[in-house]
């Protein structure tokens, strides 16, 4: 008998979620956007996250919320059409730092779409061939030494990163070493202030429930906060683990923390720079060396907003960005940080997070000054420049668009401009 004997969509899996589930869709949403399109892979993502679906299921749900291969979607789409969304992702670089796959990568976070790598080269070698010219590496490289790590959240490692403290923005992170995935980017006052550096290590530790086996940091004075934590964390909640036998925290060199040092590199030639080239546009209208400056609080509640903004969505992208594999590193590649981190053991890897009292990391997060520690102006003030701003009802702020934002809020934000 012919026709469809499953109309309904559900395969051999008695719990299959229902084709409208939402939940589903927007991981396969995620997933696509993340270029994650091996069904096998798809279903065991879905697994751990508690829901069951043949690769076939994969299939047909991908196809029906319209999520396309590279090489369908750039068939798809008018070539004026292609075009339109290379360049909007150029026009975020003007230094030209960002290859094609970069490129790539921006179209498919911002747009859920996936061009082909030809076209977007062929594309962008018709709007910038110099661009080509410029991201030929020629810097001089130090000497790095293999990382060996045992799993997810056997090590982290943080750091901070000063290439936009000079304009007033310096900004500290954290990785997992295992898998490469960013754990945390913030923006903030001053990432030499122990306190904060603590604040943000305890955030992390409740953000993910536990803490690592160990964590890294360079010997700053800074990080001797998150050396006491680690510490007492551990021995509080891993007595197991000697700490005279394992150190729950060393210190290293800064060139020598290989992960955060190559972090920060991609992050300052593929988004750092191109900020400073933003901020110079509106130097005519605000001067960050006149002590005379009146308007200071609203470029510190208008910039660090969107640096931060921007950096989730950086996380975000370089979190999803497929790592090429590489058969002489010792460390997994061939798939995404996130891919790697839910699916660990697919890729040899043992979780080693060590689960703490979350009631204490909230505790001691009050103690140590709470989220102003990482606010540029006080809560009175961010609440009226929010309110400000969304009278403005602009539809999204942008490095394009802030110098904008800023004259329009300032009169509201101060009557007597």
């Amino acid at each position: 008998m012919g026709g469809n004997n499953n109309p309904d969509g559900k395969n051999q899996f008695s719990n299959c979620p229902a084709k409208d589930d939402k939940k589903v869709e927007e991981l396969l949403r995620q997933y696509h956007q993340e270029g994650i399109s091996n069904r096998r892979t798809i279903s065991a993502m879905l697994r751990e996250e508690g829901i069951i679906m043949g690769e076939k299921t994969v299939d047909r749900r991908r196809k029906a919320f319209g999520l396309f291969s590279s090489g369908l979607q750039t068939k798809l789409l008018h070539e004026s059409e292609r075009r339109q969304l290379i360049v909007d992702q150029m026009a975020k670089d003007p230094t030209s730092r960002q290859g094609p796959m970069t490129v790539k990568e921006g179209v498919a976070y911002d747009n859920g779409i996936h061009l082909t790598r030809a076209v977007i080269i062929n594309e962008m070698r018709a709007l910038d061939p110099k661009g080509f010219e410029i991201r030929d590496p020629t810097a001089k490289k130090v000497h790095r030494v293999p990382v060996v790590c045992l799993g997810p959240n056997h090590k982290w490692t943080g750091d901070g990163h000063d290439k936009l403290a000079e304009i007033g923005f310096p900004i500290w992170g954290m990785r997992d070493v295992w898998s490469g995935k960013w754990l945390g980017l913030w923006v903030v006052p001053s990432n030499r202030y122990k306190v904060t550096v603590a604040y943000l290590y305890l955030c992390l530790v409740e953000t993910y429930g536990g803490i690592p086996i160990q964590s890294t940091t360079d010997c700053g004075s800074e990080t001797t906060r998150v050396y006491g934590f680690a510490n007492a964390l551990r021995e509080a909640f891993a007595p197991e683990l000697p700490i005279s036998e394992l150190p729950a925290h060393r210190f290293l060199k800064s060139i020598h923390n290989t992960p955060m040092e190559r972090g920060w590199l991609r992050l300052r030639l593929q988004w750092g720079d191109n900020v400073k080239v933003f901020w110079e546009a509106g130097a005519h209208l605000y001067n960050s060396d006149d002590p005379r400056q009146r308007y200071v609080e609203l470029v510190h509640w208008l910039w660090p907003t969107l640096i931060q903004k921007e950096l989730d969505y950086l996380r975000k992208r370089l979190n999803g960005h497929k790592i090429r594999y590489d058969k002489n590193k010792i460390l997994p590649s061939g798939a995404s940080p996130n891919t790697m981190m839910k699916l660990h053991t697919r890729y040899g890897g043992e979780d080693g997070l060590i689960p703490v009292d979350l009631g204490l990391i909230g505790q001691l997060k009050e103690e140590l000054g709470g989220p102003g520690l990482t606010q540029f102006v006080d809560t009175p003030y961010a609440e009226r420049a929010l309110e400000v701003f969304q009278s403005l009802n602009v539809e999204k702020l942008t490095f394009q668009n802030v110098w904008e934002v800023y004259k329009a809020m300032m009169p509201l934000m101060y009557p007597t401009y």
